[in-house]
């Protein structure tokens, strides 16, 4: 018998330009995953974590990615798994990503490492695909690897981790309103204006040279999105106004994580960030709309061991 108890950051996706490309990891917030492998063949999940998941193991999100880490090595073992810890789900904080990556790192432990770490992200993107109906890593690589990354290509998968500023700190806001990701992407147009794609591309370089030169300012002007708010803003109720109260806390930038309704704020201190989030759950508190708000640092640390 072997058993591996493991933690998976939560994770922002899009970072506003980075459309299925960019992603970071938070702090303190995840999942937590314990697996054991016996002899035999099959996988069975228990939920211990409080937060209402499908009974049915073929729905769940860590099945598909064991079966991918067995696929890539021709491994055969029992795997049981109890979740301990989970997001909620539909949060836009990488609920699916956290138990996706923390899936795939914890069967790479289990069989002493055979694994790349970016084949640990390709395991993980498996459950990705069952969450949303995609193989996107825009979470799932950021959960695995921790820090800020950059999804170059997909085909084969290319993925650079990004220097992470020491000051950078995020105000993240779930207000209890489900969106599911298979939705917030079916909202999405097929073709965009090519005005639309230059602002788009002309971001993802400002914000990949303000990471690489620790120009903050620069960081927060490159998160803007004219590709995917535009639709998925409807989903955030006073969306625009928001903002408008967040930037003048002094924050750098707000955008939607990943596919909603999570928003979040980023800011270079810690003040700032708590400021920020005592403006978001002001938004939601006054709409009537329940929520969980978390202040953390942007972490470098991805998946890993726990006792």
């Amino acid at each position: 018998m072997k058993r591996v108890r493991v933690f998976a950051p939560a994770s922002i996706a899009n970072l506003g330009c980075g459309f299925d490309i960019m992603g970071l990891a938070l702090d303190e917030v995840g999942d937590i995953l314990e697996m054991t492998l016996t002899e035999g063949d099959g996988i069975t999940i228990r939920n211990d974590s409080g937060v209402p998941l499908p009974d049915d193991i073929e729905q769940n999100v860590v099945t598909p990615v064991i079966r991918k880490f067995f696929e890539m090595t021709g491994n055969k073992a029992h795997v049981d798994v109890v979740i301990q810890q989970k997001i909620y789900p539909g949060s836009g904080i990488g609920s699916s990503s956290a138990s996706s990556a923390a899936a795939a790192f914890g069967m790479n432990a289990l069989y002493g490492e055979p694994l790349s770490e970016e084949d640990v992200v390709v395991c993980a993107m498996e459950g990705e695909n069952l969450a949303s109906g995609g193989y996107h890593a825009d979470n799932a690589a950021p959960a695995v690897m921790g820090g800020i990354v950059l999804i170059r290509g997909y085909e084969p998968l290319d993925v650079i981790k990004l220097p992470v500023p020491g000051n950078f700190y995020c105000s993240v806001i779930h207000p209890k309103l489900v969106v599911s990701t298979k939705e917030a992407r079916s909202i999405l147009p097929k073709q965009i204006p090519l005005h639309d794609a230059i602002a788009q591309w002309g971001n993802v370089g400002g914000l990949v040279a303000g990471l690489c030169t620790g120009d903050i300012a620069l960081v927060g002007r490159a998160m803007k999105d004219a590709v995917a708010e535009p639709y998925r803003k409807a989903f955030i109720p006073g969306f625009d106004e928001l903002r408008e109260k967040i930037l003048e806390t002094g924050a750098l930038a707000m955008n939607i994580a990943g596919s909603g309704p999570s928003v979040f704020a980023l800011a270079k201190e810690s003040h700032v960030a708590k400021r920020a989030g005592v403006v978001l759950e002001e938004h939601f508190k006054a709409l009537g709309i329940g929520y969980e708000c978390y202040v953390v640092k942007v972490s470098n640390k991805g998946t890993r061991m726990i006792v």
